[in-house]
Parts: C-alpha cells; sequence; structure tokens
C-alpha cells in the first residue's frame, strides 16, 4: 500500500485532472454529435488510456530529471533523489505504463492504436526538451492536447474541428501555466544550463507571455462557443473558466512567487473541472 502511494506521488496522480476533464469534453462532445449511447467499456479504455499515458510521462519525466532534481532545493525531496523509489524501479514503471497505454488502445479503433506511439512519443519526449529549448512548455502544451481530440478519435474514428480547437486551447492554458510554474526555478535552471522562457526572456516578459497565451486561450474558448452553437451551460462554464484563467495572474507578481502553487495546481484544476461540467451538461440541455 505504501509502495502504491509512492507512486501516485511520483507522478502526481491528482495532477491528471488538468488534461482528464478536456479529454471527457472530447468524448461526449463525439457522443452527442453521432447520436451515439455511452458504452461504459469505451469510456474505461478512454479513462484508462489517459491514466497510463500521464503515468508513463510524468514517470520518465522524474527519472529522466534525477540528477537535475537531486541538485534543485525545491525538487530533491521527490521520490527518485530521496531514494523512496530506485530509478530502475521508476523505468519499469514507465515502460510498464507505455505498454499497457498502447495495449488498450488495440481495444479502442484501429486508428487510435497506430497513433498510439506518435501520443507516446510526444508525451515522453517531453522530458528531453529542457535540455534543448526554452519551447519546451509548448511540447508539454501539446503532449496534454492530444486529450480532447484523442478522446473524440476513441468515438468516432474520424477528425473534427471542434475537438481540434479544444486541443489548441489546451495547447495555450498548459504552456501558459508551465511557464508560470518556470518562474519558481529561473536561476537554478540559468545555473544547470538548461531552457526555460524566464531563463530566455527574463521574469517580466515571461509573465507577459504566459498573460498572451492565456488570452489567445480565452478567445479560442469563446469562439468554438459560436462555432458549435453552444448553449447557457457551456457559456457559464466558459466564463468561469477565463476568470480563474486570469485571476492566476492576479495574485503573482514579477517580485512576488509565493501563490505560484495557488496559481498553478488550485486554480487551473478547478478551472478545467468547472469548465468540463458546465460544458457536459450543456450537451445535454
Amino acid at each position: 500500500m505504501i509502495k502504491i502511494k509512492n507512486y501516485l506521488s511520483l507522478v502526481k496522480f491528482s495532477h491528471t485532472i488538468f488534461a482528464m476533464p478536456f479529454a471527457l469534453i472530447g468524448y461526449f462532445i463525439a457522443i452527442m454529435e453521432h447520436n451515439y449511447k455511452v458504452e461504459l467499456k469505451l469510456f474505461i479504455l478512454i479513462v484508462l488510456c489517459m491514466v497510463l499515458a500521464r503515468n508513463a510521462a510524468m514517470g520518465f519525466n522524474r527519472y529522466i530529471d534525477r540528477h537535475i532534481d537531486k541538485k534543485n532545493p525545491r525538487t530533491v525531496t521527490r521520490e527518485i533523489p530521496s531514494g523512496t523509489i530506485t530509478p530502475k524501479s521508476a523505468l519499469f514503471f514507465v515502460v510498464l505504463n507505455s505498454i499497457l497505454f498502447i495495449f488498450t488502445t488495440f481495444f479502442i479503433n484501429r486508428l487510435v492504436f497506430f497513433l498510439s506511439p506518435i501520443a507516446l512519443f510526444v508525451v515522453l519526449g517531453y522530458s528531453f526538451t529542457k535540455k534543448i529549448t526554452a519551447l519546451c512548455h509548448f511540447v508539454l502544451g501539446v503532449g496534454l492536447a492530444l486529450a480532447p481530440i484523442g478522446a473524440y478519435l476513441s468515438v468516432t474514428g474520424e477528425f473534427h474541428i471542434i475537438p481540434v480547437i479544444f486541443s489548441v486551447i489546451v495547447l495555450c492554458w498548459v504552456s501558459g501555466f508551465d511557464i508560470i510554474y518556470a518562474l519558481q526555478d529561473e536561476e537554478f535552471d540559468k545555473t544547470e544550463k538548461l531552457n526555460s522562457i524566464p531563463v530566455l526572456l527574463g521574469r517580466k516578459r515571461a509573465m507577459l507571455l504566459s498573460l498572451t497565451m492565456h488570452f489567445i486561450s480565452a478567445i479560442l474558448v469563446f469562439a468554438v462557443g459560436f462555432i458549435a452553437e453552444f448553449g447557457f451551460w457551456y457559456w457559464l462554464g466558459a466564463t468561469i473558466f477565463t476568470v480563474l484563467l486570469f485571476y492566476q495572474h492576479t495574485i503573482i507578481s514579477v517580485n512576488n512567487l509565493s501563490r505560484v502553487n495557488i496559481a498553478f495546481f488550485t486554480t487551473n484544476g478547478v478551472a478545467s473541472v468547472v469548465f468540463a461540467i458546465f460544458t457536459i451538461i450543456g450537451l445535454y440541455k
């Protein structure tokens, strides 16, 4: 039981809340658009794929960053540098989740199965990007942005503009808040010659870019509402999501990052869940 708890902590399982709600949006849009019935088996497979892919991605990130995490005072207590989980065990966990992810997609449909290695390549590849480019935040965004379009493909086996727009919303949203989160490691990243937007642009311009990404995300949230002709409940959720999106920018500043965790975890977690709930309710009204 303790080991399970350690692995859940390793992958920050609670943070699944960021992308999962958008996967559910993609799923229910596909269901309603094609007048399909909700199939429990397919629903469970989609949720399982989300969990397995994220477990693999986070576990791999912790494995690749283990030497860096050991040097960083903020991350030295993480499971691998602290010795709670060995690197070998973490890598085995990654391989197991990766195999199970691809295996699970086989039972969804052929297109999703064939695309699964590409999706895995994206979410695992993110772990190397901080050593290569300051655009690492956007690669993370792309990884999470696969959620709504992946869920839609799982139901329909075909692409559609609406889930694609939702994926771009996630890309801009996640990239924006990951830039905010990276602010707290700016000096450490400079010392270790790691790449990030705060290192490249400085704290003030990084915060401005984050705000810009969230502004684009907000525009797309309202644009997709008009395109898909969503009703009242969607607009209520979109409004709350947008307010929370910009709220996080009011509780941090260039000289005060003490509330970064509130901005990163709490605000964005609540925003995604509330938005998904109201969007899904709206589909059935």
